[in-house]
Parts: structure tokens; sequence; C-alpha cells
């Protein structure tokens, strides 16, 4: 269904007037299933809206949901909903004359070809592009998951859909316009069928809670995107910091699923597991909280001993939230990431570094708040230095010149110095008054010769 555009940094065809369609899914599991929700969000290059749509999908009740620790979608939800054959419609004439943008195509367009084989149809290659790609050129994460990459670039997320498919359509803006991302080659659009427009199911929007730690660490362990579904899944379901009997099972059942045997499955949870682990310890503040809420995770996944973390006495842990939305400003952000850091998403009071670039006025009120809670207030300039990133500049070396300079500076007024002890005497002994007056001259114009020549010169 989608044909993915190669991209270039400049000197390609620029996005100008193209038209972006954002799409994203919640599956029954891992591998190609059923898809149970569907969004899409149109928007010009631009970052205008254009339009959007949403809806649950109902596979089928024979169909298992797998994952709902994930989709939060239950099958009560889904038993009015329009099936995938009445929604693909509405999603065509949608993307129609578009670039669809999907976070990991290989993901989704697996999940949708199998959804339109079933239905029989066929169509023509949709041209499309990869946010994980596409960020992946521009900077540098210690992972390419949704949820970092829009972090990263000071993006929102959420845990529907319809918030998944803002959030990529939100990146693309970003990324073709904030980094002037261009096609290699223009886009083609082919003509696409028509269906008949079917009802809608949208879900209710659910506000994204406050991220615990372990939320915050897995953007900062190494890996993720394209290939890395299993720990994706497992990464999301830890986010709340506790792992249920009925989690771990659901957990164990969408590895089988992929395929994963019981020895992968154990590799990967005890990466995950020693990931979150080393990243609590490398500010070197662990929290009494922290090293229970891992014990329990690691314990429930089968691999205690590898979530063994001791807490640290006092002390706390640097958090930062960068503010802004320029290229420093994503970058910043990325190199909090990875260093290891821990980067905010809203200010409170565990904040400790509030950094703010141009783009930031002067009188927004987070910064007046941040001196209040007791944070610093950097400028993005100062940022890396202050966190520790940077070593500070060294003081500039003096002038070669300034060095042989200040010598003869010294030495003209010392011989001015001697110059007019010489006349005083000489009066004394009787030297006539013009020879006095001519060699007290030669004295003054070295002492102040000497004195220009040593004097530092100015910045």
């Amino acid at each position: 269904m989608i044909e993915l555009l190669p991209l270039l940094a400049a000197g390609g065809h620029p996005a100008h007037g193209v038209g972006f369609t954002a799409v994203d899914i919640r599956t029954t599991g891992l591998r190609p299933g059923r898809v149970v929700e569907l969004a899409a969000v149109r928007v010009d290059a631009d970052g205008s809206f254009a339009g959007e749509l949403s809806t649950l999908v109902d596979p089928g009740a024979a169909i298992p949901l797998g994952t709902a620790l994930v989709h939060g979608i239950t099958r009560g939800e889904l038993d009015d909903a329009p099936s995938f054959g009445e929604v693909l419609g509405p999603l065509l004439d949608l993307c129609a004359g578009s670039v669809v943008v999907t976070h990991d195509p290989a993901f989704t367009e697996a999940f949708l070809d199998r959804e339109i084989g079933l239905l029989g149809v066929r169509l023509p290659a949709l041209p499309g592009v990869s946010t994980l790609a596409a960020a992946q050129s521009v900077v540098r994460l210690p992972n390419y998951r949704p949820a970092t990459v829009a972090h990263a670039l000071g993006v929102p997320t959420g845990p529907s859909a319809l918030s998944g498919a803002r959030t990529i359509a939100r990146l693309a803006t970003v990324l073709f316009g904030r980094y002037g991302l261009t096609f290699a080659s223009p886009p083609v659009f082919p003509g696409l069928p028509r269906f008949a427009a079917g009802r809608l199911l949208p879900r209710a929007e659910e506000s994204a809670a406050e991220p615990g730690w372990m939320a915050e660490a897995v953007e900062r362990i190494a890996g993720g995107g394209s290939g890395d579904a299993y720990l994706d899944l497992l990464a999301g379901v830890i986010a709340d910091q506790h792992l249920t009997p009925d989690e771990v099972a659901v957990l164990a059942a969408a590895a089988g699923e992929a395929g994963l045997t019981e020895a992968q499955v154990r590799s990967t949870h005890e990466q995950l597991v020693t990931a979150l682990r080393t990243i609590a310890e490398r500010d070197g503040v662990v929290t009494t909280a922290e090293a229970r809420e891992l014990r329990q995770v690691a314990t429930a996944l089968g691999v205690a001993e590898a979530g063994d973390l001791r807490p640290s006495a006092g002390g706390k842990p640097t958090r930062v939230l960068v503010l802004g939305t320029t290229v420093a400003a994503d970058r910043l952000r990325a190199r909090v990431l990875a260093e290891g850091g821990r980067l905010a998403k809203k200010l409170t009071a565990s904040v400790t570094h509030l950094v703010a670039d141009a783009t930031v006025p002067a009188d927004e009120p987070r910064l007046a708040r941040a001196t209040e809670l007791g944070a610093v207030v950097l400028d993005i300039g100062a940022a890396p230095v202050a966190l520790g990133f940077e070593p500070p500049p060294a003081p500039p070396a003096p002038a070669k010149a300034a060095v042989p300079r200040l010598v003869g500076g010294r030495i003209l007024m010392g011989a001015g110095l001697l110059l007019m002890l010489v006349v005083v005497l000489a009066m004394f002994g009787g030297t006539p008054l013009a020879a006095g007056i001519f060699l007290a001259a030669l004295g003054v114009g070295a002492l102040l010769g000497g004195w220009w020549l040593a004097e530092p010169a100015p910045r």
C-alpha cells in the first residue's frame, strides 16, 4: 500500500504545497494480525490542518484482541464498531493526493495490507515517508521509538491511535519545515478507487498520564525502532513501574505469537531490566521507590538478579526541561537523552534545570516559576557546559606578540628611570641647565614609551 520516497537533506524537491496524511493503528498483536483502531490526520507541509478521521475497528467476534495492555481497547467497545471494509473508503478519501506518513512503515503496512487483502481489494501503491527514518537522518538519539522521537522534537504524544496520528503529522511538518528535508524525486499520486463511506466510531480521548521514571528511562535505552516490536511492547507495559501476573501472561502470549523462543524472551527481559538499572544509577541518585519498583518488575519478568538496584543516600537527580522550537533546542533535548539525562515534558518541582532558546519570550511564565521552584534557568548556548556535557572553555592564551612587547616596555621604562637619576646627579654636579632639560626630556619619553608598550592591548 505504501511506497517509501527517498529523502534528501537539501537539494531535492521541496515539500511546499504537498499534503501529508499521517496514519496510526492499534492492532491485535506484534505480527500481522488485525487492526482494532485506525486514525489518520491530514496536514499541509506548513502544518495547516486539513482533516482527520478516527475509529475503532471490529475485527470479528472470534478474533482475540491481543495486547489490550497497550491499546486499552475492550471487546465491549468493539461490539458496535465498523469493520475495516466500512472505514477503508473514508481512509482512502483522506489519503488521496497526499504523501502517507507512518512512523514504522513495515509494521503499519503489514497490517493494512492484510486487512485490504481480506477484502479482496487491490490498491495502487501510495507515496509515503517514514518519520523513523527521517528522524534518524537529522538527530542522534538513544532509540527511535515514537515517544522518544516526539519528546526530542518537542511534540506531544498520547495513548490512542488519533493522538498517535496527530504526533506523526506534527513530526512530519517539523522534519520537512524545521530541518528542510526534501524529496529525492517529486511524489506521484495515483488515482484511487472510490468506496462507499461507512460509519465511524471514534474512541473517547484520554489524557496522557504523567510519565513515571521508567517511562522516561525507556527513552534513554539504546536500540528501538523497526524490528524491536516485543521490546517496544514490553517497554510500554512497564511504563507504570509495575507488572501484574495477568500482564506477564499477556506478554508471554505476545512473545509466543511473534515466534520468540523462551531464551530470546529471557534475554530481552534481562536486556531491558539491566538497561533500566544502569540508567537509574548513572546520575548517582537512586531513590528507594526506584529500587523497589525495578525489583518488582524484574521479579515479575523472571530476571530478579538483573534488577538488584541499591538506593543511594540523599541528592536530587538532574532533570532538564528544554523550551523552544529551534534545531538547537531539539539537539539539546536529544543530547540530554543520549547522555543518559532525565528530560522533563513539563515544569514540576522535580525539574532542576530549565533551558530556553531564542523562540521563548522573556515574559514566558515558566521562566519565573522555575526560579521560584529553585531550578537553574539557562540560555541554550550555556546549557551544554552547565549540564556537564562539555568542559568550560579554556581562558585565552596571551598573544605571542604580547610577551616581547611587555619585556621591551619594561626595559625602556627602566632605562628612563635610570636616565632621570643620572640627570638629577648631573644637575647637582654643575651640568648646564639646557643639557639637564634635554636629558630629562629623554628620560620622560623613555618612561612614557615603556609604559605604552607594557600596557595590555585592548580586547
